[in-house]
């Protein structure tokens, strides 16, 4: 699935008060942050990216194309008290690009409003039709996926950040996005988690089809297989990309399913045996290749012992994926696979 957004960006943060919510926006200023010009936050807002604050008409002064839907709030809904801004955005001459599960063309009036302002409205989370049930056949290429110990813990940064490593140093290898904010950064990719669940490992496949024996796909992951909502779609993708190698992706300090109270998170070495054993179905020799982990709430210090640690313990390199970088994950796969 490609998709075309017109840059640059102004990216909406509404008035959501925690970041970890507005990952879609953090993750496009960071990768993306040439085709940034603004912010638009509403009274209330709990996040600033660093961008310049402006109104929708202020952005497409500045030369803006495109308001970037930057929430991704638990549901993907659309909160009523946000419309208005969508309408001012149309006004201005902004396409609308948006990752939720409800349809921007299904609010009143938007869709009417945009044709007459000759500007599009552009739902990411909109997967093909035709869509293949999974077969479990084995394909050619070589596949990498992350795995999280929850939502929200890195793993849209670690795969970028080992596709990245991996074409630096000559090796063939593709990021593939299986989100809302992966396929805004890439321009393509498949809405995991907006296919209907029969045909959720027959996406994974098409997503990472046959390819060159040396090739890597580097699949975003989606959700954690202990996760009391999403768990769901975490299996569907693991079992249709048939990884041989998987990340453990984790944020340092947390110990919560976010926004699930009553359900800790695994330990890493718990997540790695169920990974290894429920990816046993379609590829037996599914192994873990290493851990990437957020530190950005820990000191410098206290991200050198918290790694060490985690390496000493599991036998696996382990990094922060933006702090300390992916090479020992990149160097293990190449002298492992």
């Amino acid at each position: 699935m490609q998709v075309e957004i017109r840059s640059p960006y102004l990216l909406f943060l509404g008035d959501e008060p925690e970041r970890s919510h507005a990952k879609t926006a953090v993750g496009i200023a960071h990768w993306r942050s040439e085709l940034c010009v603004g912010q638009l936050r509403l009274p209330g807002s709990g996040v600033d990216l660093g961008l310049p604050d402006l109104t929708a008409a202020q952005a497409a002064d500045a030369g803006a194309r495109s308001l970037i839907w930057g929430v991704a709030g638990v549901g993907g809904i659309i909160p009523p008290h946000w419309i208005d801004t969508l309408f001012d955005a149309v006004a201005a001459g902004l396409d609308i690009v948006a990752g939720t599960h409800s349809s921007l063309s299904k609010i009143p009036g938007l869709a009417d409003a945009a044709a007459k302002a000759g500007v599009r409205l552009v739902d990411i989370r909109r997967p093909p039709e035709g869509l293949p049930v999974g077969n479990g056949q084995k394909r050619s290429g070589k596949r990498l996926l992350m795995v999280g110990t929850d939502c929200v813990v890195g793993k849209k940064y670690s795969a970028l950040s080992i596709a990245k490593e991996m074409s630096e140093r000559g090796m063939k290898a593709d990021f593939r996005a299986t989100g809302q904010t992966g396929i805004m950064i890439a321009g393509g990719g498949m809405p995991i988690d907006a296919v209907v669940s029969d045909f959720v490992s027959g996406a994974a496949e098409v997503l990472s089809p046959d390819n060159d024996a040396d090739h890597w796909d580097v699949i975003e992951g989606q959700g954690s297989l202990y996760h009391p909502g999403y768990a769901a779609v975490t299996l569907g993708l693991m079992h249709g990309s048939q990884p041989d190698a998987f990340i453990v992706c984790h944020e340092a300090g947390r110990t919560m399913i976010e926004a699930f109270p009553g359900f800790p998170l695994p330990t890493i070495s718990e997540l790695i045996e169920l990974t290894v054993a429920t990816g046993r179905l379609t590829n037996p020799e599914i192994r873990c290749a290493g851990i990437s982990v957020n530190t950005s709430r820990l000191s410098a210090a206290e991200r050198a012992d918290y790694l060490a640690k985690i390496q000493d313990d599991s036998g696996l390199p382990c990094v922060d994926p933006i702090a300390t970088g992916v090479g020992p994950l990149v160097d293990f796969i190449v002298d492992t696979f």
